[in-house]
């Protein structure tokens, strides 16, 4: 199998076990929006090959949940595109720019403040249209429910693609889906990078329970 044909289905596996997580993995958190975990694997496919391929497993995995479990159409699919893009093609963008650890840690960190302040912006101009509130509305919940569920979910991400990040690349090398230098970077799993990731997810548990107290 050449470098090529590896790759492809590299990403073809990435997408499934993406769409899968998003079956499976769905979680209601506040009002109607439900966490799930794909951007997790979109992150880690980015850290991997690169921001373009972040964006191309988003772009088909967006597609396939249009077609299949999605209730909101073409508008909820855009929904989900600039989401996982503006978490994941950021991370790995950065990540790409400095192959370091700090590099990934850094590169998922402005991933998820990144995706907070898009999806803000996004809410406020789509969510109007697809689930038929008045803007009047959506502008009162962009602070109280729309924030801290973009928090909550871009931190979950985050952290977990930091847990999650070593063990698949060890699993994809003993695969032989990618080469043993292809990934030239030093991120090694170490104790600081997970109680940094529980640290997040524990912050993230709360502040779920204080929203959920509000709502």
């Amino acid at each position: 199998m050449n470098s090529k044909t590896k790759r492809l289905t590299t990403v073809g596996m990435l997408c499934a076990f993406a769409y899968v997580a998003t079956v499976i993995g769905r979680i209601p958190l506040v009002l109607f929006l439900k966490y799930d975990p794909k951007d997790i694997i979109i992150a880690i496919s980015g850290l991997i090959f690169g921001p373009l391929t972040s964006f191309s497993v988003a772009l088909i995995v967006s597609l396939v949940e249009m077609f299949t479990i999605s209730e909101n159409g073409i508008l909820g699919f855009l929904m989900n595109v600039i989401s996982s893009c503006s978490f994941a093609c950021t991370a790995a963008f950065i990540y790409k720019k400095k192959r370091k650890l700090s590099g990934a840690i850094v590169g998922l960190f402005c991933g998820w403040g990144c995706m907070v302040l898009v999806m803000l912006l996004w809410n406020y101009l789509i969510t109007p249209i697809y689930m038929g509130y008045p803007r009047e509305a959506v502008v009162k919940l962009l602070v109280p429910a729309f924030l801290p569920f973009n928090l909550i979910k871009g931190g979950l991400n985050a952290a977990m693609t930091m847990i999650l990040y070593k063990p698949v690349i060890t699993a994809l090398r003993h695969s032989h889906l990618i080469e043993t230098n292809q990934i030239k970077s030093k991120t090694k799993l170490n104790v600081g990078l997970i109680l940094t990731a529980l640290l997040i997810i524990t912050t993230c548990i709360l502040l779920i329970r204080s929203v959920k107290h509000v709502f």
